[in-house]
């Protein structure tokens, strides 16, 4: 059990999983189970995401949990499309000068010189995943709340076996548990829990179990509302208790394009949806559904990304904040298809913001029932374990979405009272026909609408099978302009990329994010996952 291992391997040799009644795909083989428990127990998709979602906030707890913010897209039986938006903002005491002042306090300078915090209590917002999970069982659910969080209680108070890639994850994180409650209930002796380990978050655990009881009014406005604005302010944060009383859980209409065939769902901003669609807007201008070259495929598709995110990190911010252009209108796309050539545009940068959403990664799981829901669902602490900061004895890890404000009072995504950050959360939904609906996603910071394009091309321009479309090799462009590529990823189509004019450089597999899909084909289930994590995908 005390073995290393191999982190920087990934080999696959799955094929797509089918079912009749449920598919469950996330990173975790404890939190797929729960996901298909709810189910085999009369639950539906929408019970089963949050099952799997909140024992994921156990088994995987640096990653998401009920500090952090929540997002789902989602087709019920009756066909109808929505999302889920719970998401919360800064305090409303956030000027951004009082920020700047906060944040130049701590780090030691001149305010005009401070920066937006990683993490810490100035990079607390509002926690939204309480309310998410609530109000996706109560409104699209079948069992009451208690069902559907009782493997979660389980592993909570009885302990959990640590998994490879997350006990490796878990050591990294050590120096982000910032508070003395951070580090007595998520170390043991000072320690991340090694590979085998059974661990309990019996804090957890009692929080599990009031919100099962309870439902979620303790954490806006109750005992643990209480602490969660005791821990932060104690530490030098401005959260107070009128912001989380005020939040409420959001229903957004998603955003779409039509490619190859295929309708395509993203979440609006203040995600990062936009930059997916009008990366497949572009690529279906510039022909990539009709290109069988795997080197004109690939700069194709990644110059239009690259153009996508010039735009969107220039663009998407909170909607409530100022207006945001139509970055998935055919008309934006064929105007920027245009200057796409036959080699790379000359950009050192691609326009992302300087965030450490870069490389932040999380959670993401879906779903899909016998009866036709389909269920993306995506929750998030942002980086490792959050702000690091954990509300006194709940085991609740408060989340640090406030690091991707800007302190620049001429930024889109300048920090401002009440306003919600910049999110990189995006789950996908896709509609192949009336009949053939699937939820996918694929998880890390700024890799997640590539992945998306890259994903979707697979399944639509190469017609893989779901597990081959998650396992080929994957580029990402990186904020210095790199396009960077798994060390599988083929050497020749690399080389004739780095001709075109493409910085090419080899990155670590895990910078390339997990993925999951779940679909439902007119009654006959399939799903796929991949290891890039500890993925899984569990059937019946």
């Amino acid at each position: 059990m005390d073995h290393e291992p191999n982190l920087d391997r990934f080999e696959s040799r799955r094929s797509t999983a089918y079912g009749t009644r449920g598919v469950v795909a996330t990173s975790q083989p404890l939190a797929a189970q729960a996901g298909v428990d709810v189910l085999r127990a009369g639950g539906n998709a929408f019970d089963a995401a949050v099952a799997t979602a909140a024992t994921l906030n156990v088994v995987e707890p640096m990653s998401t949990g009920l500090g952090g913010d929540a997002f789902a897209l989602y087709r019920t039986t009756d066909g109808g499309v929505g999302a889920m938006r719970a998401c919360g903002g800064a305090p409303e005491t956030a000027t951004l000068e009082r920020v700047r002042a906060a944040a130049a306090e701590s780090q030691g300078s001149d305010p005009s010189d401070a920066e937006m915090p990683e993490r810490g209590p100035l990079a607390v917002t509002v926690p939204g995943a309480p309310r998410g999970w609530e109000a996706t069982v109560e409104r699209f659910g079948r069992l009451d709340l208690a069902a559907v969080l009782d493997d979660a209680v389980h592993y909570a108070t009885e302990g959990f076996p640590v998994s490879e890639v997350i006990a490796s994850a878990w050591g990294l994180c050590e120096p982000a548990l910032r508070n003395d409650a951070a580090r007595e209930q998520y170390l043991l002796d000072g320690e991340a829990p090694a590979v085998g380990e059974r661990m309990a978050l019996p804090e957890l655990g009692t929080t599990l179990e009031t919100l099962a009881a309870e439902g979620a009014d303790p954490f806006y406005e109750g005992a643990i509302a209480d602490s969660i604005v005791e821990t932060v302010q104690d530490a030098g944060g401005l959260l107070e208790h009128d912001d989380l009383a005020g939040f409420e859980v959001e229903y957004p209409d998603p955003v779409s394009t039509t490619y190859d065939g295929t309708e395509v769902f993203e979440l609006p901003p203040n995600n990062q949806g936009l930059i997916a669609l009008e990366a497949l807007n572009i690529a279906r201008e510039v022909g990539v559904p009709d290109t069988e070259d795997p080197v004109e495929r690939t700069h194709l598709l990644a110059e239009s990304t690259k153009l996508a995110f010039t735009d969107g990190h220039r663009y998407i911010t909170d909607p409530a904040s100022e207006p945001i252009p139509p970055l998935n209108s055919g008309e934006w796309a064929r105007e920027r298809a245009a200057e796409i050539g036959e080699t790379a545009i000359d950009s050192p940068e691609v326009g992302m913001l300087d965030s450490p959403a870069e490389d932040a990664d999380t959670v993401l799981l879906t779903v899909a029932d016998g009866e036709g829901n389909v269920v993306s669902f995506i929750n998030s602490l942002f980086m490792g374990f959050g702000s690091g900061l954990v509300a006194g004895d709940t085991g609740l890890t408060l989340q640090n979405r406030g690091a991707s404000f800007e302190l620049d009072p001429d930024h889109p995504n300048r920090v401002e009272p009440g306003k919600r950050p910049f999110h990189t959360l995006i789950p996908g939904l896709a509609r192949f026909g009336d009949r053939d609906w699937a939820a996918f996603g694929v998880m890390g910071g700024y890799m997640q609408p590539q992945g998306h394009v890259q994903v979707l091309s697979n399944l639509l321009d190469r017609d893989m099978p779901l597990q081959a479309a998650l396992d080929e090799p994957r580029w990402r462009y990186r904020e210095d302009g790199t396009l960077a590529t798994e060390a599988r990823f083929d050497a020749d189509v690399a080389s004739k990329l780095a001709r075109r004019g493409h910085d090419v450089a080899v990155d670590v597999p895990l910078r390339f994010g997990g993925a999951q899909i779940a679909r439902w084909n007119d009654g006959t289930l399939s799903g796929a996952t991949e290891p890039r994590k500890d993925g899984t995908v569990d059937v019946y």
